[in-house]
C-alpha cells in the first residue's frame, strides 16, 4: 500500500483531528530529533496502518487512526527544562487523554490506546489489538526518529575529520 493511500485513510477517519487547533500546536513542538509531535503522530498512524495491513490483523481502522493521531496530544514542549516536564514519559498519556477528551468524542478503544501507549513505562497494557499495534508502532517510529538524529550528528562529525592529517 502506498503512502498516498495511508494518507487518504488518515484523512478519511481523522480530518477533524488534523484540522484542530491542537494539531497546529503539535507542529511547533519537537518530539524526537528534528521531528515535530505532529510529524511523529502522522508517522505513527501510518506505521499502525502498515503493521495491521502487512500482518493481516483485523482492526477497527477508524478507532486505530484516531487513537494513533491523538496518542501524544499533550500540547506542550516537553524539552523545556521545567519541573512539570519531569517524568514526561510516564505522565503524558494521561495528559494527552484529558486533552483529547475535551475536544473529541472518543471510543473506548481510542481512550485505551492513548492511555496505554507507553506500556511498559505505564503499568497498564493495552486491552485491544489497536493499542498493541500502537505501542509497537510508536516505539519503532521513536527509535527511527531518535537514531536519525544521532546518525546525522555522527556523519557531520566524520565529515569534519581530515583523513590526511
Amino acid at each position: 500500500m502506498k503512502r498516498v493511500k495511508y494518507y487518504n485513510i488518515i484523512r478519511k477517519h481523522g480530518e477533524d483531528i488534523l484540522r484542530s487547533k491542537g494539531m497546529y500546536t503539535e507542529k511547533t513542538c519537537i518530539q524526537h530529533g528534528t521531528f515535530s509531535v505532529y510529524d511523529h503522530s502522522l508517522f505513527v498512524t501510518s506505521m499502525c496502518l502498515r503493521i495491521s495491513k502487512r500482518l493481516r490483523i483485523k482492526v477497527n481502522e477508524k478507532a486505530m487512526v484516531r487513537g494513533a493521531l491523538l496518542h501524544d496530544y499533550f500540547l506542550y514542549d516537553w524539552h523545556e527544562p521545567i519541573k512539570e516536564n519531569r517524568l514526561h514519559g510516564f505522565k503524558h498519556p494521561k495528559i494527552a487523554l484529558n486533552n483529547a477528551q475535551k475536544e473529541f468524542q472518543l471510543s473506548k478503544i481510542e481512550k485505551n490506546m492513548i492511555k496505554c501507549h507507553m506500556f511498559p513505562l505505564t503499568p497498564l497494557p493495552p486491552r485491544y489489538r489497536e493499542g498493541i499495534i500502537l505501542c509497537i508502532a510508536d516505539k519503532i517510529c521513536a527509535t527511527y526518529e531518535t537514531a536519525g538524529g544521532f546518525k546525522k550528528r555522527l556523519i557531520g562529525k566524520f565529515r569534519r575529520v581530515d583523513v590526511n592529517a
